[in-house]
């Protein structure tokens, strides 16, 4: 069966169900209000970081730590930027 946009958003929105509260509403808020506007390198790279285990996003996103990927690099960036505001 081919996949829709459609099924591909649904799966996304699930694979954004983490362990974390914080990050189910950070990770669905990105994927409600901006997926569909982002350009290719930035959906891989917000694909890219969903498969990341939680501690590693919690730690990118508060700057604890430094992604080496340079698509989830940029994600994580645009996911800061919603935290100033």
């Amino acid at each position: 069966m081919a996949s829709t946009p459609d099924s591909h958003l649904r799966a996304l929105r699930w694979r954004c169900r983490r362990g974390m509260r914080e990050l189910d509403v950070l990770l669905t808020h990105y994927l409600s209000h901006h997926y569909a506007a982002a350009d290719s390198l930035e959906k891989a790279g917000f694909e890219a970081l969903l498969d990341c285990q939680d501690p590693e996003i919690f730690s990118y996103v508060t700057g604890r730590a430094e992604c080496q990927n340079p698509a989830i690099q940029n994600i994580v960036r645009v996911l800061q930027r919603g935290f100033d505001g």
